[in-house]
């Protein structure tokens, strides 16, 4: 059998799709407990930013673009 640093190192070498894959994998076996009112405040803030981006009331920037800004923040 295969020690744990074995299976690491193994699955490390897996192309980043692979690894990504597995890794939302392993997120989802582990239970969490989860209190409903938490829950329900992310589920009503992800609707309430949804809103805006259809109104066009905010635009939405990339990914790349938000990090670039966070960075910059940092800097500073």
């Amino acid at each position: 059998m295969r020690s744990i640093e074995q299976l690491i190192e193994e699955l490390l070498s897996l192309p980043s799709a692979s690894r990504a894959l597995l890794a939302e994998k392993l997120v989802e076996s582990l239970e969490f407990d989860t209190d409903a009112n938490i829950q329900t405040a992310w589920v009503a803030e992800a609707k309430r930013r949804r809103d805006e981006v259809r109104s066009g009331s905010v635009q939405p920037i990339s990914g790349e673009e938000a990090l670039a800004q966070v960075r910059q923040m940092l800097e500073q």
